[in-house]
Parts: C-alpha cells; sequence; structure tokens
C-alpha cells in the first residue's frame, strides 16, 4: 500500500460537508494512511451538515503538525469556524512552510486566506469564494483540481475522485 506509513490531520468541526470530509478519509485509509480526525475536543461527535457524525480523535492541542505528513480541510460552513482556532492556522502554516500536502476543497480555502499562505499560488474552489481567494493574493481558476506545488485544491463534491487522487499521488511522494 503506497500510503503506508503516512499520517494525515483530518480537520474537523460541525457543519462539514459530509462527502469532503468523509471520501477523502477513506480513500486514504484504503491506500494505508493513518489518518485522524482533529476537532476543538477530542472525542466529541461533530455533525455535518446533512447529518453524517464523525467523532474526533484528538483535540487540536492534543497533536503537532510536524507528526503528521499532510492535512486536509474539509468544506461546508466547518471552515468558517476552523479558521477561527489559532491551532488550525499554526497547523497549516507550519505544513506550509515544511511544504507538506494541503488539500482544501470548496469553502476550505476560507483557511488557508486566514492562514495567509496563498500569496502567488495558484487554486480552485468553490466559486462562491473565488473573490475571497483572488483578495488575498491567489491565482483563482475553475478546475477541478489545482496542484501547486504541496498545495492541493478543488471545488465541490461532483470533484472529490480527482481531488483525492491528486492529494494521494502528492503524498506519496
Amino acid at each position: 500500500m503506497r500510503l503506508q506509513n503516512k499520517k494525515v490531520i483530518a480537520l474537523v468541526e460541525d457543519e462539514f460537508e459530509d462527502l469532503e470530509l468523509w471520501y477523502p478519509i477513506l480513500r486514504l485509509r484504503e491506500e494505508g494512511a493513518e489518518v485522524h480526525l482533529v476537532g476543538i475536543e477530542a472525542k466529541k461527535k461533530y455533525i455535518g451538515k446533512y447529518g453524517v457524525p464523525a467523532e474526533s480523535d484528538y483535540s487540536f492541542s492534543d497533536i503537532q503538525a510536524e507528526d503528521y505528513d499532510a492535512i486536509l480541510v474539509p468544506g461546508g460552513w466547518a471552515p468558517d469556524k476552523l479558521r477561527r482556532y489559532e491551532e488550525v492556522l499554526d497547523f497549516i502554516r507550519i505544513m506550509d512552510e515544511e511544504k507538506k500536502p494541503i488539500g482544501q476543497i470548496c469553502h476550505a480555502g476560507w483557511v488557508l486566506i486566514s492562514a495567509k499562505i496563498l500569496d502567488g499560488k495558484k487554486v480552485t474552489s468553490t466559486p462562491g469564494i473565488k473573490d475571497d481567494m483572488t483578495n488575498a493574493g491567489a491565482e483563482w481558476s475553475d478546475e477541478a483540481v489545482v496542484v501547486d506545488g504541496h498545495l492541493i485544491s478543488s471545488r465541490r463534491p461532483p470533484d472529490l475522485p480527482p481531488y483525492v487522487k491528486a492529494f494521494a499521488d502528492k503524498l506519496a511522494e
């Protein structure tokens, strides 16, 4: 399995987009990655936009980004909450500095905007936050997936297959 011994943070908060959290987690686990759900509280049940639950393995304070190989930020309304936690912004900045894969889909770009890592980067997102992305200095394009170095971005659930493949490919490098 090509992702064996890889550890990935999957950020979680209430109102995550159900498919945008679970599809990447399940696909990466199928390839051997160890994926931990991390939220403001450990062992808390978070509920997605469509009612699918996700229980966090760890709290933000339980982990260190340096111990992981990549991070995933789901979409939905969760990113608007996640970007308010300084620990989350620190995770994103550390992953960016260490050039480790950062996956973001849909509204997840808000977290990267708040971490101030998008200036000069090529990205995509839901068209609804295109202006936010470009105002943060990113070069936005309307494509299923955009890979710019270690940053992998995507628009919405129908784009999950190419998004997760690109993320897994980058993690396997």
